[in-house]
C-alpha cells in the first residue's frame, strides 16, 4: 500500500509576487515583438536592454 503526500504550495511574498508580475509582462512583450518582427529583433532588442541596464543608461536622470 502506498500513501500520498500532498504539499500545500508556499505562499509567495510581495516581492516575489511582483518579480513574477514583471516576468509575465516581460514575456508578453517579448512575444508580441517576435510576432511582429521577428525572433532576431526581440533578441537583440531584450539584449540591448540589458546592456542599458548595465550601463546604467535607463537610471533616472537629474532635472
Amino acid at each position: 500500500m502506498t500513501t500520498q503526500t500532498t504539499t500545500t504550495p508556499a505562499a509567495l511574498t510581495p516581492e516575489e509576487l511582483s518579480k513574477d508580475a514583471f516576468f509575465t509582462r516581460l514575456g508578453e512583450i517579448a512575444q508580441e515583438m517576435t510576432e511582429a518582427h521577428g525572433r532576431d529583433f526581440a533578441m537583440g532588442a531584450l539584449v540591448l536592454a540589458a546592456r542599458w541596464i548595465g550601463e546604467g543608461r535607463l537610471e533616472p536622470k537629474p532635472h
